[in-house]
């Protein structure tokens, strides 16, 4: 139960920033988020990766690049315990990974279809530890990713097409229903303030 748990709340993200393959070779190289970047309408909000949503992730992170998000056609890189076949950077613009492709059905797949151009988009599965929701002037909301708790996998995917989850929505609500009851909370009070007003104008 506590797998399943874990399993739906994990969220997905694309990132507009082409993936690509090095001419005559198996080295391909994305950027798997970007900080800062908002993204397309999610839902009911857009998002943003904050910087330093990633400070102390990846070093307890293990990290798969699959295609498609799915480890069942195979892995293409993997990183664990800051190495292996998989390599991660942080910097300025966001989380760039890279690895060399392998000679498997997989790997010899996203080679033809980086080649191709028909996988130009990265993605990424990850689960949020600390966000914050902003209402704007227009009534729709910007949620920002303050602090990953953990990164999955990084995907190169033939569909760039972002994802509002059950967990992101959730927390949308949650937040509806905070500023809901603070909005009755703060009438009542003003209700009650009201009344012993208009009680002391009696005596």
């Amino acid at each position: 139960m506590e797998i399943d748990k874990v399993i739906e709340e994990r969220e997905v993200r694309a990132t507009p920033y082409k993936v690509v393959v090095a001419e005559d070779s198996r080295h391909v190289e994305g950027y798997a988020l970007l900080f800062g970047v908002e993204s397309t309408d999610l839902g009911g909000f857009t998002e943003v990766i904050a910087p330093g949503a990633l400070d102390g992730v990846i070093e307890k992170s293990d990290v798969l690049a699959v295609l498609n998000h799915n480890p069942n056609r195979g892995v293409l890189a993997r990183f664990r315990k800051g190495g292996g076949s998989l390599a991660l950077t942080i910097d300025q613009k966001g989380l760039k990974y890279s690895f060399e492709a392998p000679n498997t059905e997989v790997g010899n797949e996203l080679i033809e279809a980086l080649k191709r151009g028909d996988i130009d988009a990265s993605s990424f599965c990850f689960t949020t530890e600390i966000d914050k929701w902003e209402e704007r002037k227009d009534n729709t909301w910007l949620r920002t990713v303050e602090k990953i708790k953990h990164l999955y996998d990084v995907s190169p995917v033939y569909n760039e097409a972002y994802k509002g989850t059950t967990v992101a929505l959730r927390s949308l609500e949650e937040r509806k229903q905070a500023l809901d009851k603070a909005e009755l909370d703060k009438a009542k009070e003003e209700q009650l303030k009201n009344y012993y007003v208009e009680l002391e104008k009696r005596f």
